[in-house]
C-alpha cells in the first residue's frame, strides 16, 4: 500500500527489485509477511544495503567512501523533516517512516558504524566483534519489530530472552561474513576476530593469500559450527504469533542451509559466494509459505494510517535549540501555570509513590481496580506538569514486587491498563524519554515487549525522562547489584576490599539514574515501601493526604515549591549551608 504517487511507486518497486536481485533469501522471507508490510520491509533492507555498498565501493578511497556515507545520512536527516527525497531508496525509507510512524532516529548509530567501516575493521576478540555486529544489525531488526507493532502484531521477545535474540543475530552476522568471504578478502577485509584466527595458526596469512590449507579448513569448520549453534535458538519463537514464528523459523532454516553450502564449498569459498541449491531452498520455502498464509489469514493486520509529518524523527544529535519542536502539553483546565522556580532550586529528580487508588474507589462504592483506571489521568497530569515546570527526571511507582499478593482481578486490571497505555502511547508527540525499571519475571510477554519498544523508540529524546517502576522492589534491586559485584570479584576484576559507593552505583540495574531529590507519596501514608532505597538516601520526603486519583499537576508544583523551602544540608551544619546556598525568596 504505497498510494498513487508514480515516483513513490517506482521507489518501492526499485527496492523490491534490489532485494530480490541482491538477496533472494531475504526477499523470500519478506514474502512470508503480510502484503501490506512488504514495501516497508523492502525499503528498510534496501536502505541498509545501499549504505553498505557506499562503504564497500573500492573505486574510491576510504575517506571519500566515508564522506559519501556521511552525506547519505545527512540527506536522509533533512528529508525526514520534509517528507520527500530525490533519491528513490531514501524516498521509500522516508515514506515508510512517515506512513508507519516509525522513529528511525535509533538507526543513527548503526549508520555511523557503516561510515566507520569505510576505513576498514579489525577485531581482536569476540567481544569487540559482537559489539560491532550487534550495533549494525540490532537497530534495523528493531525497526522491523516496531513495524509489526504498528500493524497490530507485537513481536513477543521477552527481556529474559534478550541474550537468545542477540545470539541469533550474531549467527546471522557470522553466516553473512562466511558467505561473503571471497568479496571481503578481495577488498582486503578480514572481518573475523583475531581470537578465533589464533586458534588455527597460519590461518590469517592463508586467508589473506586465499590459500586453502588445513588451518583454513579447520577454521571454517569451527566457525560454521559456531554459527549453526547461534542460529538454532528454539526459545526465540516460543509463545510468538505463528506467522512471525514461521518467518523466523524459516530464516533459521535458510541460514543453516547457507552454512551447509559454506561447509561444502572448500577452496571455492575464496572465489565465489556459495549458495544452497534451488531444490534445497524450495523444499524449505514451500511449506513455510503455506503455514504463513494460514497464520496471517486468521490475523487482523492494521493497514498503514494516512501519512502524517514526523517532526520528531531525526537522525543526528542536533543542539536542542535546533531540534524540531514537540507538541506542548495541554494546558490545565483552570488555566493555572507552574510557579517560576529558580534553576538552582529546582529538584533534578522527583519520585512519586502513587498511593490510594484502591481506597479512592472503595470510598465511592467501586471495585478497587476502578481506582487504577481513574489514576491514569493523574499520571498524565504529572507528566504534563513536569514538562511545564522544567523537571528533568520523574519516576512513578506503578507496580511493586509485593503487589502480586493482591486480588487477581486487581492485578489483571493493572496489567491490562499497562498494555493499553503502551500500545496507544498518548505521550508519543511529547519530548519524553520513557524507561522501565523492574524485573521481567511474571510479567506478560506482550507488556515486556511493548515496554522495550517504547524505551527504544524514545531513547534519544532529551526533555523529561519518565521512569515507570513496574514489578520493582528496592531490596531486590540491591540484591541484584550485590550479585553483579560478586561476579566481578569472583572473576578477579574487582578487589572486594576496594569496593566503593561508586562501584555499587555503577552496578545498579539503572546506573545512570540520578539520586532522588524529592520523594512524594500520596494517600496519607508515611513510608517509602521499598522504593528506590539507594537513590532516596538523601531525598526530601513529602507526604500528602490526597488519594492519587484526586491529584493533578498542581499538586506536583506544590510539592516542588515545598522542596525549595527545605534546607539541603547533606550532613553539613546549618550555618555552613546558609552561608553557601542562595537565600530563599
Amino acid at each position: 500500500m504505497v498510494g498513487d504517487d508514480p515516483a513513490l511507486q517506482a521507489a518501492y518497486l526499485l527496492c523490491r527489485a534490489r532485494t530480490k536481485q541482491q538477496d533472494p533469501a531475504e526477499y523470500a522471507l519478506i514474502q512470508l509477511v503480510p502484503a501490506v508490510l512488504r514495501p516497508a520491509c523492502w525499503a528498510l533492507w534496501t536502505a541498509a544495503n545501499a549504505l553498505d555498498d557506499l562503504a564497500d565501493d573500492r573505486t574510491a578511497e576510504s575517506e571519500e567512501r566515508a564522506a559519501r556515507v556521511g552525506e547519505w545520512i545527512s540527506a536522509l536527516d533533512h528529508e525526514l523533516a520534509t517528507g520527500t527525497s530525490t533519491d528513490p531508496i531514501r524516498l521509500a525509507l522516508v515514506d515508510t517512516a512517515w506512513r508507519w510512524r516509525l522513529d528511525i532516529s535509533q538507526l543513527h548509530n548503526a549508520m555511523t558504524l557503516v561510515q566507520h567501516d569505510a576505513h576498514g575493521r579489525q577485531f581482536t576478540d569476540w567481544s569487540s566483534w559482537r559489539a560491532w555486529g550487534r550495533g549494525n544489525l540490532l537497530p534495523w531488526f528493531d525497526q522491523v519489530r516496531d513495524l509489526f507493532d504498528r500493524a497490530g502484531v507485537a513481536v513477543t521477545l521477552r527481556l529474559d530472552r534478550q541474550d537468545v535474540y542477540e545470539q541469533f543475530l550474531d549467527g546471522v552476522r557470522l553466516t553473512d561474513i562466511l558467505t561473503d568471504l571471497s568479496a571481503d578478502l578481495a577488498q582486503g577485509d578480514l572481518l573475523l576476530p583475531g581470537q578465533s584466527l589464533d586458534q588455527f595458526p597460519g590461518s590469517a596469512d592463508d586467508l589473506e593469500q586465499r590459500r586453502w590449507s588445513p588451518s583454513t579448513a579447520g577454521l571454517i569448520t569451527d566457525l560454521t559450527g559456531l554459527a549453526r549453534r547461534w542460529v538454532t535458538q528454539p526459545a526465540l519463537t516460543r509463545g510468538m504469533h505463528p506467522g512471525l514464528a514461521t518467518v523466523l523459523d524459516t530464516m533459521a532454516d535458510l541460514l543453516r542451509a547457507q552454512l551447509d553450502a559454506v561447509s561444502a564449498a572448500g577452496p571455492t569459498l575464496f572465489h565465489a559466494p556459495p549458495r544452497p541449491s534451488f531444490v534445497t531452498t524450495a523444499r524449505l520455502l514451500a511449506p513455510a509459505r503455506a503455514r504463513a498464509a494460514l497464520a496471517w489469514s486468521l490475523t487482523e493486520v492494521t493497514v498503514p494510517p494516512p501519512r502524517r509529518p514526523r517532526h520528531d524523527t531525526v537522525l543526528t544529535q542536533r543542539p536542542r535549540a535546533q531540534r524540531p519542536a514537540f507538541r506542548s502539553p495541554p494546558p490545565h483546565p483552570s488555566g493555572e501555570r507552574p510557579p517560576q522556580i529558580p534553576v538552582d532550586q529546582m529538584p533534578t529528580h522527583v519520585a512519586v509513590i502513587m498511593d490510594g487508588n484502591g481506597r479512592w474507589a472503595q470510598q465511592r462504592g467501586l471495585p478497587r481496580h476502578e481506582g487504577h483506571r481513574t489514576g491514569r489521568s493523574a499520571a498524565y497530569e504529572m507528566v504534563y506538569g513536569a514538562l511545564e515546570i522544567g523537571l528533568r527526571h520523574l519516576t512513578l511507582y506503578a507496580f511493586s514486587t509485593e503487589n502480586w499478593k493482591r486480588d487477581d482481578e486487581e492485578i489483571g486490571t493493572i496489567l491490562a491498563l499497562l498494555h493499553q497505555e503502551l500500545r496507544e502511547y498518548p505521550l508519543e508527540d511529547l519530548d519524553v524519554r520513557v524507561r522501565w525499571h523492574g524485573r521481567p519475571d511474571r510479567l506478560p510477554q506482550d507488556v515486556i515487549d511493548l515496554m522495550r519498544m517504547r524505551e527504544s523508540s524514545t531513547r534519544d529524546r532529551s526533555g523529561l525522562t519518565l521512569t515507570t517502576c513496574i514489578n520493582y522492589g528496592g531490596r531486590d534491586e540491591i540484591t541484584r547489584t550485590a550479585t553483579a559485584l560478586a561476579r566481578r570479584v569472583r572473576s578477579g576484576q574487582l578487589d572486594p576490599d576496594l569496593i566503593s559507593e561508586t562501584d555499587v552505583a555503577q552496578h545498579l540495574p539503572q546506573p545512570d539514574m540520578p539520586d532522588v531529590d524529592l520523594l512524594w507519596r500520596t494517600g496519607n501514608e508515611q513510608r517509602i515501601s521499598n522504593f528506590l532505597p539507594w537513590h532516596t538516601a538523601y531525598a526530601e520526603l513529602y507526604f500528602t493526604a490526597d488519594y492519587w486519583p484526586e491529584t493533578d499537576r498542581r499538586h506536583l508544583w506544590q510539592a516542588i515549591s515545598e522542596y525549595t523551602r527545605r534546607q539541603r544540608r547533606h550532613g553539613a551544619p546549618l550555618t555552613a549551608v546558609v552561608s553557601h546556598e542562595p537565600q530563599q525568596p
